[in-house]
């Protein structure tokens, strides 16, 4: 898996991530976004990945569509700075874990 973190992201990238993001239909007014992190890897990845951070403190995640053919998805994760980071701590974490563990 890869990791970024984009802190005061600009207006011109988080357009970009909502014209990408998934159905779930949400707006850029509607959730804080001081930060975002992006995590990218296989599908299978990046849903436990999502579950993680969601679990573990306030953020919204959003898969980001794109085309790849080794079928490696990402997913971006909104918030406030220390929940962006803390969220992609908590992946980290349990990925070192063990790969069957969400």
């Amino acid at each position: 898996m890869e990791f970024r973190i984009i802190k005061s992201p600009s207006k011109g990238a988080v357009d970009m991530l909502m014209r990408r993001s998934g159905a779930s239909g949400i707006s850029k007014d509607s959730i804080r976004i001081d930060a975002v992190g992006l995590v990218q890897g296989k599908m299978i990845e990046m849903i436990c990945a999502a579950d993680i951070a969601e679990k573990a403190v306030d953020v919204t995640v959003e898969d980001i569509r794109g085309s790849c053919p080794q079928n490696m998805i990402m997913i971006a994760i909104f918030g406030d700075t220390a929940s962006v980071e803390s969220a992609i701590r908590e992946i980290k974490r349990n990925f070192k874990k063990g790969k069957d563990l969400c």
